[in-house]
């Protein structure tokens, strides 16, 4: 048996130290929940009437009888995204299913489930990352009727998934797998459409180019192909024990697919308490598992939206990680993966190479994630997640997955990493505590010092580069971009923006307080600079011309200015209402107000008990 890493064991160690109180106030409410089985047994008749009304047939007779297991199906189906309008039939593929295996299920509740693609660089962006918390609320309001004994949740996308999983948490006592539908089949590279954005932000082609290079990358239904969010999302619920083995990057409206979302219907039955092996979620859910998705999502070069993801998913679950837990796991994790934007392999190239089963064996071999841990399959990832599923005559089948990478240019094993580590860096200093993902930045991009270029907005960045102005070695500090300013939106307007000056020779870096999510890409950017600028943080006291020095290996982050300290922080005249009205963000305000530092997740539901709100 290969012994775990040093750093892996430090790492859980603290954590689990660290949440000893709060994980024992968890487990104690969902052991408190776990007696009241058959929940519907606990309902009045009046209760048991209306929560049956909506059935149908023989499965209105069978949920009144109280003898077999109910699923609730939470949904974030819609046609705004491509990676969910598959959902559309999955909830009969999911009843049929649950027929078959002696049980029912139930559509519990719809959550809402908006496009980062489309809303970018437009006032609804400002709703995103609330939109996470908002799809808690709206699962918890689905599985709060009582009426089933374990869930199944439908989500992929940014935001989606970590909602799902935080409403999912607060029943910690229901079995719930995640349900994917897979990514949309490869289209033009991503590395050509980022070549053809770039040409069009200076003017050398028109939009109709434009148009169609995006409409020949996302062309289709299933998640956009790049390593983004969406993607990251899969291979954490994977990687988590929340999938089936293999589940997360099989295309839609295919054969396997089908039977892979049957399965999980069936699976998830046998996980109840009046099945054989009850799974509780928030068992699932442990220090462990939260360690072994950091581990694989550093491997890979995920997304740095889970710097605000993870911690707030762990919360949920009483477990308080840190920035400082994702650093010193970067430094023992070596990159693996090479998928854009760190290379020029989309996720399905990714998959061909071997995948989830080929990523976990490897890390499981070099000691870099938790065998020891409960999944919806079994205990132990070696048992199960290092296989892969096939049908062989109609039959679903889990075989052994490749224990060697069928193409080394995307993905590879320990023993020849792409790089040492994992390309996550925790920056520190005058400026406060941020990320910065360096697994796409250049050896010779990854220290700067220049002057500060402010500003209020990413408008404020484009008018700027318009008119040439950041044609210069520079920092460019966008604040006022957090949660409690205007929501924390990714701040993609200045990728190609950033980029086209350090393609000119220009040493450029990015400094905000709000989000650029899993496209960050070649350019030097720090993100969720905490306490952000509303909250008096330092970025707030940055001028024009202040000297910044940013050195992402060193994890350094300063600002040269002798009168820094005596300094005042800055709020712009006009900012108190650009944020707050209009598209919906007037309703908000009070998720604005309750927002928690980046480094907590960003949350609006609060600070666990004796932190301090401001700073950790």
């Amino acid at each position: 048996m290969t012994s775990l890493h040093s750093q892996l064991t430090a790492v859980t160690d603290r954590i689990i130290e660290r949440s000893k109180a709060t994980r024992h106030a968890y487990l104690t409410r969902i052991g408190d929940a776990q007696g009241q089985f058959p929940a519907r047994s606990t309902l009045s008749c009046a209760n048991l009437a209306h929560g049956s009304a909506g059935f149908e047939g023989q499965d209105k007779i069978t949920i009144r009888a109280l003898q077999r297991p109910n699923i609730g199906i939470v949904s974030a189906y819609n046609e705004m995204l491509s990676a969910h309008a598959p959902y559309r039939n999955f909830p009969d593929v999911i009843k049929r299913a649950a027929r078959e295996a002696g049980g029912i299920a139930q559509f519990a509740g719809g959550v809402p489930a908006m496009c980062d693609g489309i809303t970018q660089g437009n006032a609804g962006m400002e709703l995103s990352l609330f939109s996470r918390d908002t799809i808690a609320m709206s699962t918890a309001i689905a599985l709060t009727h009582n009426m089933f004994d374990a869930a199944l949740c439908l989500g992929i996308c940014d935001k989606i998934v970590p909602g799902l999983l935080i409403g999912a948490l607060k029943f910690g006592h229901l079995p719930t797998i995640f349900v994917p539908a897979g990514p949309m089949t490869s289209g033009l590279s991503n590395d050509e459409k980022a070549k053809i954005r770039q040409k069009f932000a200076i003017g050398a082609l028109g939009r109709e180019v434009l148009l169609n290079s995006e409409a020949s990358a996302y062309h289709s239904h299933g998640t956009c192909t790049f390593y983004g969010t969406a993607n990251s999302n899969q291979l954490l619920m994977e990687i988590m024990g929340l999938h089936l083995p293999g589940a997360a990057f099989i295309h839609p409206h295919t054969p396997l697919r089908d039977a892979l979302t049957a399965e999980a219907a069936r699976r998830v039955l046998q996980l109840t308490a009046q099945g054989p092996h009850y799974t509780p979620i928030g068992r699932v859910i442990d220090e462990k598992t939260i360690v072994n998705g950091i581990s694989a999502l550093l491997a890979t070069g995920g997304s740095t939206n889970h710097t605000l993801h993870l911690v707030a998913i762990a919360r949920a679950a009483g477990i308080v990680i840190d920035w400082n837990d994702f650093d010193d796991l970067s430094r023992a994790v070596p990159l693996l993966a090479k998928i854009y934007p760190n290379g020029t392999a989309d996720i399905n190239h990714y998959h061909s190479a071997g995948g989830m089963a080929f990523l976990t064996h490897t890390l499981l071999e070099a000691g870099l994630l938790h065998d020891d841990v409960m999944t919806v399959a079994g205990i132990s990832l070696s048992n199960y997640y290092t296989r892969e599923p096939t049908l062989v005559n109609n039959k679903l089948l889990w075989v052994n997955g490749s224990r060697e990478s069928r193409d080394k240019a995307v993905l590879r094993g320990v023993a020849e990493p792409f790089q040492l580590d994992g390309g996550l860096r925790l920056v520190q200093g005058r400026l406060g505590r941020g990320v910065i993902k360096i697994s796409a930045v250049a050896q010779e991009h990854r220290s700067i010092t220049a002057p500060a270029i402010v500003f209020d907005s990413q408008e404020g960045v484009q008018t700027a580069f318009n008119r040439g102005e950041l044609e210069r070695d520079c920092v460019v500090v966008v604040r006022f971009q957090g949660a409690r300013a205007n929501g924390m939106p990714e701040l993609h307007r200045l990728t190609p923006l950033l980029g086209i000056l350090q393609d000119k020779g220009f040493k450029v870096a990015l400094v905000t307080d709000g989000r650029m999510s899993g496209a960050s890409g070649k350019v030097p950017a720090v993100i969720h600079l905490s306490p952000e600028a509303l909250l008096d943080g330092p970025i707030s006291k940055v001028r024009n011309g202040d000297l910044i020095t940013l050195d992402a290996e060193a994890g350094q982050l300063d600002v040269e200015e002798a009168e820094w300290a005596r300094r005042a922080y800055e709020k712009p005249i006009a900012y108190s209402n650009q944020n707050e009205l209009g598209f919906g963000r007037e309703l908000f305000s009070m998720f604005r107000a309750a927002a928690l530092p980046a480094e907590q997740g960003a949350s609006v539901f609060g600070a666990m008990p004796g932190e301090d709100i401001i700073s950790i």
